[in-house]
């Protein structure tokens, strides 16, 4: 039996894509194929915007004429949407043709909901107010080699007036260091190149076993001579000095932090009920230049959060220029219904925030073509990820997020490459191998 699995939304949801993965394979399918060919489609969903609703809707109706040719097939959704408030009666009422829908707290389910399905032939719809079981006990079926990720918390306790997470993921739970550390060991000695530590708030990890994320962090670099690790996302109201210490004595932690500001005006912060300034966020950026001066800084940013003037957007553009971001994912702002921020007053118009993001992704653009253009004549150590086949070229990052494209002669995927830059666009450098490692 064969499977396909549609993914939207962030890291987090393609790790959760690889345990669904893992759980289909232990149910018996046993390859991935084009969705025509697939005995089972599962939809692991995203609600964080609007456009990520839109999509998964339109892709699951465009399913329908495909169930009616094919009566077997299964479809199955999860993920965030399907947890959101009100969602599953969506589904269940113009979707009639979806079978299955499981939320986030139940994921580990999946397989017993399957059998159930099998079993009755009826629609089954399963959603957990609260997480059941770990998922500690699923073995994903990874497909990002020479990375992975690793889950080190679920949830979020932070309540940004904009953000649906904690109310689809639930609060903060942190897994067992022991069990992080294991599965970091574990995948180091499969032969990964690059490990990805991943939770809402990283900083704000604590395990039962007394470990703060610095100490999780300084143990997990311990666990190979020669790899990467990175983790996201940083939450700066959480940001410490001893976090950056781990990073500036960590040979194997990637001098490159993801700490998402969303905007550079105090008076939006606090409606934003961010619980930082912008003032303590470039303290922050300041204090891990001082111990890392080449430490790559990447952000988010929403533009036309309610209320926000023209003159505190330009706060926003002055601290991305102060900031210096390396690169940034930027965002026009979203209503999610249940948010505080979807009942502000206040609401900017469409056009205001679509003119104001185009001048914020013009202004951020054009500082990362700049960092890139200094790469030129200099070299890159690049971690070998995959093969463009239209460009026909090797493809990876260095550690600081930089994709660099090269030739290369031999199987390359999996290993470092030292280049020659020789030319630069946007984000992306392109050149010559020096060296070949292991």
């Amino acid at each position: 039996m064969k499977y396909h699995i549609v993914t939207y939304g962030c890291q987090m949801n393609v790790h959760e894509s690889e345990k669904i993965a893992g759980i289909l394979h232990e149910k018996g399918y046993t390859e991935e194929a084009p969705i025509e060919e697939a005995d089972i489609v599962v939809f692991n969903t995203c609600c964080i915007r609007e456009n990520a609703e839109n999509h998964a809707f339109g892709n699951i109706g465009a399913l329908k004429q495909l169930k009616r040719q094919k009566k077997e097939l299964i479809i199955a959704v999860g993920g965030c949407m399907a947890q959101e408030e009100g969602k599953a009666e969506i589904i269940r009422e113009k979707f009639p043709f979806v079978d299955i829908l499981f939320g986030t707290h139940n994921l580990p389910e999946l397989g017993e909901l399957i059998d159930r399905k099998r079993v009755s032939k009826k629609r089954v719809f399963s959603l957990r107010e609260e997480r059941g079981e770990t998922e500690d006990n699923i073995t994903p079926v990874r497909t990002g080699y020479p990375g992975a990720w690793v889950n080190i918390m679920y949830g979020c306790n932070n309540f940004c007036s904009y953000c649906i997470v904690p109310y689809v993921r639930g609060r903060e739970r942190s897994r067992r260091a022991e069990d992080v550390l294991y599965e970091v060991r574990s995948l180091v000695e499969a032969g990964y190149k690059e490990i990805t530590l991943l939770g809402q708030n990283v900083n704000s990890y604590r395990s039962e076993d007394g470990y703060t994320f610095p100490k999780l962090l300084s143990e997990a670099a311990k666990m190979g001579e020669k790899f990467r690790l990175r983790f996201m996302t940083s939450h700066p109201k959480d940001f410490s000095e001893e976090l950056v210490r781990v990073i500036a004595e960590n040979p194997n932690v990637c001098k490159q932090i993801h700490l998402p500001v969303q905007s550079g005006s105090n008076r939006i912060l606090s409606l934003m009920n961010r619980r930082y300034t912008r003032e303590k966020y470039l303290d922050e950026i300041a204090m891990l230049r001082a111990a890392v001066p080449h430490c790559a800084v990447t952000t988010d940013v929403i533009v036309g959060f309610p209320t926000e003037t023209e003159e505190e957007f330009e706060e926003t553009l002055s601290l991305v220029d102060e900031a210096g971001f390396s690169s940034a994912f930027m965002f026009a702002y979203s209503p999610r219904t249940g948010t505080r921020a979807a009942a502000m007053e206040g609401q900017i118009p469409e056009e205001v925030k679509k003119e104001r993001l185009s001048r914020l992704i013009e202004r951020v653009n054009a500082r990362t073509r700049e960092m890139s253009s200094r790469y030129v004549g200099g070299s890159a150590e690049i971690l070998c990820e995959g093969y463009d086949e239209k460009r026909g070229l090797y493809l990876g990052r260095d550690e600081y997020g930089r994709m660099g494209y090269f030739q290369g002669e031999k199987e390359l995927i999996g290993k470092f490459v030292t280049i020659h830059v020789t030319a630069a666009n946007g984000i992306s450098l392109f050149g010559e191998i020096k060296r070949e490692e292991r």
